[in-house]
């Protein structure tokens, strides 16, 4: 199984030093794959731990493909209703093609009604926004020539399409990621509570004709335990989970290299 990284593009530690120097220990230590959360428009009430202040995700990705060579590059989780399709398919494409085909893209709806305000974009919309820019991905990745808006254009660079994860435990979250991700992405605490879901999942792409190997869970260990965090990793294993995407708090650059130094000695 393997283990990806969290790092932190939001608040005091979305500096560029910081985030420089996680990603390289990342890369250096042999992790899998870090990733970058989203985030647009915080309002004050819900700004603890971070200020307010989010790098943007897909800015962040395509600097860290700039700094980095060999780890995976995962977006935990892109929020599909806030972008428009085709600018945002462009920078997914780019950051394919420039990074060597590192990308691992993971796609959600969303949740934070005051963002969706902020951006004019209406909530009960969501769902649908998101499959159109899910549509609009297969297709452009499997041909050069595309059409949006009744107009015919060339999508180049055209790298190999980055696999797409599908987050959400919600059944219709369930449902899309069988119909158009590669993969699952749920966020999961306790491994127990997680069989009832992977079962739904696997049944439905059983029923698609469709593997189910590609499972991600964002989850985070115990740091002050190594029996509890072995345990947990053990589970995930057992259950056939792909890769484990470790969610870490952390102060500084040196208390991130503290967190991971103990993750990488659970293996």
């Amino acid at each position: 199984m393997h283990i990806g990284l969290m790092i932190r593009n939001m608040g005091d530690q979305s500096t560029r030093e910081i985030m420089a120097g996680a990603a390289l220990a990342a890369e250096e230590r042999e992790f899998e794959s870090i990733w970058v959360v989203d985030h647009i428009a915080i309002p004050p009430k819900d700004s603890e731990g971070s200020g307010g202040r989010y790098v943007d995700i897909l800015s962040s990705l395509a600097w860290l493909a700039g700094l980095t060579s060999s780890i995976n590059l995962g977006s935990g989780v892109l929020i599909a209703p806030y972008r428009e399709i085709l600018p945002t398919a462009k920078q997914i494409a780019s950051i394919q093609e420039l990074s060597g085909n590192r990308l691992l893209l993971g796609i959600g709806l969303g949740w934070m009604d005051a963002e969706f305000k902020a951006l004019g974009v209406n909530k009960t919309k969501r769902g649908k926004k998101t499959d159109e820019l899910l549509t609009f991905l297969h297709t452009a990745f499997n041909q050069d020539e595309v059409e949006l808006n009744e107009q015919k254009f060339l999508f180049k660079p055209r790298p190999p399409k980055p696999p797409i994860y599908i987050a959400g435990s919600k059944d219709y979250s369930i449902k899309r990621a069988v119909k158009y991700g590669d993969g699952w992405i749920p966020i999961v605490g306790d491994p127990e509570e997680f069989k009832e879901n992977l079962e739904i999942y696997r049944d439905l792409c059983d029923s698609e004709d469709k593997l189910s190997d590609k499972i991600s869970v964002v989850s985070r260990l115990d740091l002050e335990d190594k029996h509890l965090s072995k345990e947990k990793l053990t589970k995930f294993e057992d259950m056939g989970v792909e890769r484990i995407v470790c969610g870490l708090s952390y102060e500084d650059l040196g208390d991130f290299l503290n967190k991971i130094d103990f993750i990488k000695s659970l293996s």
